[in-house]
């Protein structure tokens, strides 16, 4: 396993511990990965999500990663804040992007504490803000709707309400990103809402579900540019996508690097699979059940800091 520094895979992350957390029933309509609450569950998951979300990052920050964590207290009825890495990004360089939301709920998660925390912390060059593309109803929902090569600067987007083709080459065009766009199906045939739920991008590895991209040549392109970047390829089923296995992000940690992921996910990897990844990255699964009711996991709730601290 190696421990050589990657700009892949951020030492620092964000994460938003939610008080009053609950499946966003506005979400729900293009969410496939989503479970709606019982009647009279509201307090019971509230008080797991926050459980689970400081567990988490007390088991990142054991590992070495410094986790920046924000509190939402419920006041501006945001259900999904505990997902972060929508609504913004942040790149090697000094540059942060502000993403154009979909859900009108989610809109009023943006804050400017966390950003006013990176330009303090970290070295922040420039802001560009795209969440005046809303009023077009031009969406693109940060690392949800794309998943970045920072290495060979690529954004893999599964088209979706969420990623749309102008706002994401608009995004490519300032932030020097190839878009690698392909439609998806999940098990149903029902386009995946959001790229990062079907494929992971890590330093040495790709866990791909390329049997969701329906074009079986736009796959094989996937396939071969992930190859060229130099990544073993690992696919993934859509029992796995399924099971959250896409949804992981590698970290980089005081012992090198870790890939965190959900339990759940970590337990529908098969032994050679896991094997695979751990010739790069240590396997550090987190129990997020409630959070995953929400039809995200564990990289949806990590906003990975790939700034340069200015201590």
């Amino acid at each position: 396993m190696s421990a050589i520094r990657s700009i892949q895979a951020p030492a620092a992350v964000v994460m938003i511990r939610p008080h009053r957390f609950t499946p966003n029933p506005e979400t729900a309509v293009d969410n496939a990965f989503q479970s709606a609450a019982e009647q009279g569950q509201a307090e019971a998951l509230a008080c797991a999500g926050h459980r689970e979300v400081t567990a988490a990052a007390e088991c990142l920050e054991a590992q070495g990663v410094r986790v920046h964590l924000f509190e939402d207290e419920g006041e501006r009825d945001t259900p999904d804040s505990v997902f972060p890495n929508n609504w913004f990004s942040t790149h090697p360089g000094g540059h942060v992007a502000i993403y154009s939301m979909y859900s009108p709920s989610r809109r009023r998660e943006r804050r400017s504490d966390v950003i006013e925390m990176l330009k303090a912390e970290y070295r922040v060059q420039d802001v560009i803000d795209y969440s005046g593309l809303e009023q077009d109803n031009l969406f693109l929902e940060g690392t949800g709707a794309m998943v970045f090569d920072h290495l060979a600067r690529v954004a893999y987007a599964a088209r979706s309400n969420r990623a749309n083709p102008v706002a994401l080459e608009r995004f490519s065009t300032h932030f020097n990103f190839e878009p690698m766009v392909f439609d998806t199906a999940d098990a149903a045939g029902q386009p995946i809402y959001h790229t990062n739920v079907l494929m992971c991008v890590a330093t040495e590895f790709a866990l791909i579900g390329l049997d969701t991209i329906t074009d079986p040549l736009r796959a094989a392109e996937v396939r071969a540019r992930l190859e060229e970047s130099g990544r073993e390829v690992i696919e993934l089923s859509h029992a796995q996508i399924g099971e959250f296995a896409g949804n992981a992000i590698e970290l980089t940690g005081r012992n090198g690097r870790l890939l965190a992921l959900s339990q759940r996910a970590c337990d529908s990897l098969t032994p050679a699979q896991k094997s695979r990844i751990e010739r790069s990255a240590r396997l550090s699964p987190l129990a997020v059940p409630t959070i995953e009711m929400a039809g995200g996991s564990v990289r949806c709730m990590i906003a990975g800091i790939h700034l340069s601290p200015r201590r």
